[in-house]
């Protein structure tokens, strides 16, 4: 179609809507009854929604939240394999969304992926209790017999469900519960950072109530068989699911895909390899080598986009780091709780319960920055950028895992106990617990400044179609944080045989492993904080650059300047009619 018809066409389409936008409404009854069914559908479907979101990650921090204990105590895993394996589930359970969500779309189809989905969750939550059993407690005829599972069939089955459970989370995130079926078309900068702060301030609710009772019933009421609170979890998102499943399952558009960006990067490097040294065309952009004028394969709409996209590629980058930082909460910071004293005023601690602290900064903070939202976006000729959230945010988990690592020290000079956790004796510090607390508030802080920040500008900054897109790429760099997190564990194991990452943690130096974490971090937050000013201002990007980088859209503007124009001339006095022809 050529440039000119879809610009007719785009230029009719808007007028069509302002006319329909400006006639009046019908008075009577039919008006009135169709609008009132529409509404009320639309709130039974977001209440779904959110419903399945919070079982489905109910169901998640349940499987997370006493692994590490499970993997040492009954699985007979060093610590720092336990800590990898929490991570790599984690870093799995990030990224399956989004090949889950590109399978949905051209493989399978999204009705038959989430019920393949629902059987994979069902599955892995079953399976778990089963690894977990204590068989070895049965007794049949008054006489004790031992049906031990082998280790070697016992860990097999173990990662067969932690497997099928990440498949399942993931098909539920990407189908069922797409950022996009909350219908956030057409919301301001404002609102947008809005319902990102109440939308991590419910999930962490969710996980702060999974936190304090899970780990509980795991540790010390029925022990192993607390995985079959995941269970039950998940058991209630899939019958939430069937109950609604017409009208819930929500259908994207299909104007781009991840596969399509990538060919985008992919050819213009290749156009760009060919090309160098022979010809030197003159473009803006190196991605300008992809489209179909520069001797690539893509249309400027395509390349634009990725161009628009391209621009994140730094944010993204950056928080790999931050998310190994954040992943120490059910690693690091995780087996410095396990090996500290527990006891609290007769009552023992469950372990993943200090992960509580590190909540708790978020649930006050947030209504707390929505009052300082309210006051900086109120301000119209000033465009505010979340950055400087997401640099304060770096700041406080360096500082968060440089304060883990004095803790380790202070840790260790106090005398030793014994202390028994899932039925095992363990040497542990006899410092109490919630000295602990500073390292795990610094670190929940930090979240409640980063991760609705930096939601906010990848949907923020890519055009309607692209956004989708964007917070794949989000959650891809995500997981490979997770994955990065576990490799830098094992390196620091490996490179030190065993003393920066201990199985026993008063036989090593884990300080020094947080304080070079830390460093990281600080170097991190310096090089995020030196490209900050490209995402300064919001409603520069946002209306200017990218809403008008479209060929259509540049089009529309050039007609509408041309007919000011000419209505400029046509009623100037000034000029002469002869000036006029």
């Amino acid at each position: 179609m050529p440039a000119a018809d879809r610009g007719d066409m785009q230029e009719k389409g808007i007028l069509n809507h302002m006319a329909d936008q400006e006639q009046p409404p019908q008075p009577g009854r039919g008006n009135r009854a169709g609008k009132v069914p529409e509404a009320e559908k639309k709130l039974h479907e977001a209440v779904c929604v959110l419903l399945v979101e919070l079982c489905e990650r109910f169901t998640f921090f349940g499987i997370v939240c006493n692994m590490i204990l499970f993997c040492t105590a009954k699985l007979g895993y060093c610590s720092y394999q336990a800590a990898m394996v929490n991570m790599c589930f984690v870093g799995t359970s990030t990224l399956t969304p989004v090949l889950l969500g590109r399978l949905a779309e051209h493989r399978v189809g999204r009705i038959k992926l989430v019920c393949v989905c629902m059987f994979l969750h069902f599955l892995g939550t079953a399976l778990l209790p089963v690894v977990s059993f204590p068989f070895e407690d049965v007794y049949i005829d008054r006489r004790h017999v031992l049906l031990t599972l082998p280790k070697r069939e016992q860990k097999i089955l173990f990662y067969f469900a932690l497997l099928t459970a990440s498949l399942g989370i993931g098909g539920i995130r990407a189908i069922v519960c797409p950022l996009g079926a909350y219908s956030l078309e057409g919301c301001a900068p404002k609102e947008l950072l809005s319902f990102f702060n109440w939308f991590h301030w419910l999930v962490n609710l969710n996980s702060a109530v999974v936190f304090v009772s899970i780990s509980y019933i795991q540790q010390s009421v029925a022990r192993n068989l607390g995985f079959l609170i995941p269970f039950v979890s998940g058991l209630m998102a899939m019958i939430t699911i069937h109950m609604v499943r017409g009208e819930m399952i929500y259908k994207p558009k299909t104007d781009s895909s991840l596969l399509t960006t990538f060919g985008v990067i992919f050819s213009a490097l290749r156009t760009c390899s060919v090309r160098y040294g022979y010809l030197s065309t003159a473009t803006s952009s190196w991605l300008d080598h992809a489209k179909e004028n520069h001797g690539g394969h893509y249309s400027e709409t395509q390349v634009e986009g990725t161009k628009s996209l391209a621009r994140l590629f730094p944010l993204f980058t950056f928080q790999i780091l931050y998310r190994m930082c954040v992943m120490q909460i059910p690693s690091g910071y995780y087996l410095q709780t396990m090996n500290s004293n527990l006891h609290f005023s007769g009552f023992f601690l469950p372990v993943a319960a200090m992960n509580v602290i590190s909540i708790v900064p978020l649930l006050i903070l947030v209504p707390i920055l929505e009052c300082i939202n309210s006051w900086l976006f109120s301000s119209k000729d000033t465009g505010h950028s979340p950055t400087v959230y997401i640099v304060v945010g770096h700041l406080s988990a360096a500082l968060s895992v440089m304060v883990a690592g004095f803790s380790e020290i202070h840790r260790k000079h106090f005398p030793q106990m014994e202390q028994t956790l899932s039925k095992e004796v363990l040497l542990v510090s006899s410092m109490p617990c919630f000295h602990l607390a500073p390292q795990y508030i610094l670190l929940g802080v930090a979240e409640a400044l980063v991760t609705p920040s930096c939601s906010l500008l990848s949907f923020w900054l890519v055009p309607e179609r692209m956004r989708g897109i964007s917070m794949h790429f989000l959650a891809l760099f995500n997981g490979a944080g997770c994955f990065m997190g576990a490799l830098f564990v094992q390196t620091a194991h490996a490179g030190t045989q065993g003393n920066w990452f201990p199985h026993l943690l008063h036989e090593g130096k884990l300080e020094r492993f947080f304080f070079f974490l830390a460093s990281l971090m600080m170097v991190n937050t310096l090089g995020f904080w030196s490209i900050a000013h490209r995402y300064n201002n919001l409603h520069e990007d946002c209306t200017n650059e990218f809403r008008g980088s479209l060929p259509g859209e540049k089009l529309l503007k050039h007609e509408k300047a041309i007919k000011h124009y000419n209505a400029v001339l046509e009623s100037s006095p000034i000029l002469s009619p002869v000036e006029k022809t």
